[in-house]
Order: C-alpha cells, then structure tokens, then sequence
C-alpha cells in the first residue's frame, strides 16, 4: 500500500494553481516514469484559500487540468476523488490548524502566495508541531533586496532544514537550460571553446509579446529586472558559466551554481550598449500593436502607478570573474510587448586571428543558440562552397530538442514531492542574485540610467538598436 501523503496548495484559487501546478501534476502521470507514479500514488491534493469553495467545484478545476494534458486512468481519478478543499486564512494559527487537521501523512506545502503573505505563514508554521517529513515549496521572489531575503532565508530554516525547501524557479527546469548542461559537458568540441578564449559574449534573452495581461498588483511593483532578470535569468547564467560539477546530484551541482553566482558582478570594463557607458538599461512600452492585438500605453494599464517609473524592458551586463570568463560580457535582456522576440542562450564566438587571402569573416560569426520555446539548438559556422573557390558563406545547423512530456512545473513537482532539491534555488543562492542586481538598482534609483520608451510590437527603443 503506498504511504500517504498531502500536497497543500495555499492560493489555490490563483492562476498560477490552475495554470501550471494542476497541469504540471497531470503531466507527470502522463509523461512520468514509474517512480513518479509512486510519488503521486497515495497524494491527496489539498486545496486553500481565503474564499469559500465547494470541494465538488476543486476536483472539477483539477480534472479540467487533467484533461487539458491528456491525464487519465485510475491514478489520475484517484487523485480527482481525493482531492480536498478547505477554506482557512493560514495567518491565523486557527486557520492553519485546520488545514494541518486536513491533511494526511508527509507534507508538502506548496505557497502560491505574495511574498508579504509567506511572511506572515512562516511566522505561524514556526511555531506549530509540523509532520516530521514536511517539505515547503516557495514561489519567487525570494525577498526584495539581499537583507530581506536573508531574513526569509532564516525563517524559513525555522521550519524545516535547507535542504527541505524548495525556491521554485521553474527556468531551472527548462527543457533549454537543462539541454545546456546536457550538450555543454557530453560534447567534446563545444566543451573546449566554452571560454573567454573563443567566446566575445553570452546574450541570455527571454522576451515575449505578452503585455501586463492584469498582473499589475504584481508587476507595477517589480518590473523586468526583478520579475525576470534577478531570478530566471540569473540562474540560466549560473548554468551558462558553471564549472562541470562532479555529478549532477543537488550537494554537488548547486555547490557549482552558486561559485558561478559568487564570481559574477556588474559589468566594470566599460562600454557594452551603443550610446551610453551605463552596464544596464530601462524602458517601458507605450501603445501599439503586438501580432493582432492593439496594447495601450503601459502607465494607462489598469492598477498601474505612472510615478513608480516601472520598466517592462531591461537589459542588464555582468561579468562572471573567473579563470574560464573573465572579460565577457554576460548580457541578460527580457521585455515585454516585444515584437518578433527573442527567447534563447546565445554564444557568439570571438573571430579568427588569421584568415588565409584577409578575408575576415564579418558578418559570418560563429554562433551557438540554444532557443527556449521551442526547445532547439542552432549552431552557426563559417564554410567553403561558395561561388567561387575559397569563397566563404554562413551555414547553420539547426535542431529541436526533444520536448518533454513533463511540463517544467511538472519537473519542479517531481522534485518537491521526491524531497529532491537539485533542481531548486538555494538559500545562498537567493541571496548572491539580490547582491549582483543591487547596484544596478540603486543606479537607477539615482536616476542615472533614463527610463526609455519603446512602442509595443516593436523590438525596443530605436536608441538601442546598434
């Protein structure tokens, strides 16, 4: 018989549940491997809110989800009937008494939740009797600066030891950054040009053509650079720029993610975008049209506050001082309401010394892109076979990545329900990232970096096109 155990969703009405966890625990029964099954075998799926919910409405939204990712059999009801539903503010020690009361077995509690919400949770959890086998899963952003996630940090470990925490960044988790590890370290050729010898610059981009889509009680107080650069991208630089761990268990591969994330910094060898000597840079979108839909301005965006002077467009250069990358720059971008817009890793590689005959290969650079949606890789070089003998001409090489059945929520779900933190953000981890952005916060606190504009659908100020 399998042991029991209850996943406690707290924000269970919110968009991210329906979205992406409910789907992403379908997805592992369709796409999971037997372990997985095991996992879910015995889970009950219990859900929490403020609001009122009738438990028949609960298990419908779970098999909505369900359906939506193909999940079906007797696992997938079984875990359907079993669901729970129990109203209940889990800032009050009575109201999280009642969930403790509702749940079954080994815990994991999973907070789809504000930062000020986790906060005040944590401050309750620490101080009640918890299963010896509780597992807390925590949503982005860690903290809002360095010092407040340190404290965060503290709280938590309260609770539960380090390694039963789980910081969900779900970049860690994607079928690209994964396929990097993957390529970077069983290929021989790319391994040994993996360097500041051969590589000019590493571009991390994840730009999208979605506006604010009502997430303003969120995003106007985040913006770009805390909401995509300080976490996501920060980790797939990790990734990007981390020595080959001696295996890819979580002691060892998060001890090398987070030597990558101690020797980065802000870019300090000068100019890296045209037309200003500042490492980072700041925009925000007005009206236009993104594919057929026709966005408004981003400050006459409904809960929008014009003076907080938030970007929805930032880019970022930073340096990762160590032996293998020390002066490259680290580029990281994420916009929103981008036309055309860009979603990979890309290496650019350094040109030749010499070229028999002078020709230079400008315009031909070596390139190796790994996209993120869809999950590819493009490998661009310089070869013969032109017109004329000797004549050199651009080819690439391209492929998809094998896409997974298991959802990136999925993924970061197999870990949390496998008490496996490999593939989740560390608490020293969360703490570098808050380091290396700060300055470039206070910059623009400061006001020394201007807040630029761009039209949405298109691909950014025409200041900062080279």
């Amino acid at each position: 018989m399998a042991s029991e155990s209850t996943l406690l969703i707290l924000g269970a009405s919110g968009d991210l549940t329906k979205r992406l966890l409910l789907p992403g625990l379908g997805s592992l029964i369709t796409g999971g491997d037997e372990a997985d099954l095991r996992l879910l075998d015995g889970l009950t799926i219990l859900g929490s809110a403020r609001s009122e919910r009738a438990r028949d409405d609960w298990q419908g939204e779970i098999r909505e989800a369900f359906e939506g990712v193909g999940a079906k059999g007797d696992l997938a009801r079984a875990l359907i009937e079993g669901a729970d539903y129990v109203a209940a503010d889990p800032t009050e020690p009575d109201g999280l008494k009642r969930l403790l009361d509702a749940a079954k077995g080994d815990l994991v509690v999973y907070f789809a939740l504000p930062p000020a919400v986790i906060t005040k949770v944590a401050d309750v959890l620490a101080d009640v009797d918890l299963p010896e086998r509780t597992v807390l899963a925590i949503e982005k952003p860690f903290g809002g600066d360095a010092e407040s996630a340190a404290a965060l940090n503290e709280q938590l470990r309260r609770i539960v030891p380090e390694d039963r925490i789980h910081r969900v960044d779900h970049f860690l988790n994607h079928r690209a950054a994964l396929g990097m590890l993957a390529t970077r370290f069983n290929n021989r050729i790319l391994e040994r040009a993996w360097n500041a010898d051969d590589v000019e610059r590493v571009e991390i981009v994840y730009d999208e053509t979605l506006g604010l889509e009502g997430r303003a009680s969120y995003y106007d107080t985040a913006g770009a650079l805390r909401d995509m650069l300080q976490s996501h991208l920060l980790q797939v630089l990790a990734i990007a720029a981390t020595e080959a761990p001696v295996s890819l268990d979580a002691t060892n591969l998060r001890d090398a993610l987070a030597t990558a994330l101690r020797a980065t910094r802000v870019w300090p060898h000068g100019k890296v975008f045209p037309n200003t000597d500042q490492p980072s840079r700041r925009a925000r979108y007005t009206a236009g049209t993104v594919g057929d839909k026709q966005l408004p301005d981003y400050v006459d965006e409904e809960g929008v506050d014009p003076d907080r002077g938030t970007e929805t467009l930032a880019e970022i250069a930073l340096e990762v001082n160590t032996a293998r990358w020390a002066g490259v720059p680290f580029v990281l971008r994420s916009g929103k309401a981008i036309g055309n817009p860009r979603d990979e890793i890309a290496l650019t590689f350094r040109p030749l010394r010499f070229v028999p005959g002078g020709q230079t290969g400008e315009g031909r650079r070596e390139r190796v892109v790994l996209g993120f949606k869809p999950p590819r890789i493009e490998v661009a070089f310089t070869s013969g076979g032109g017109d004329m003998p000797f004549e050199l001409e651009a080819a690439t090489l391209e492929g998809t990545l094998p896409k997974s059945p298991v959802t990136e929520y999925g993924e970061v779900l197999r870990g949390v329900l496998g008490d496996d933190p490999t593939l989740s953000v560390r608490g020293d981890v969360a703490e570098q990232c808050w380091r290396i952005v700060q300055p470039i916060l206070d910059a623009w606190q400061r006001g020394e970096v201007p807040l630029d504009e761009y039209p949405a659908g298109s691909a950014g100020p025409d200041s900062w096109q080279s």
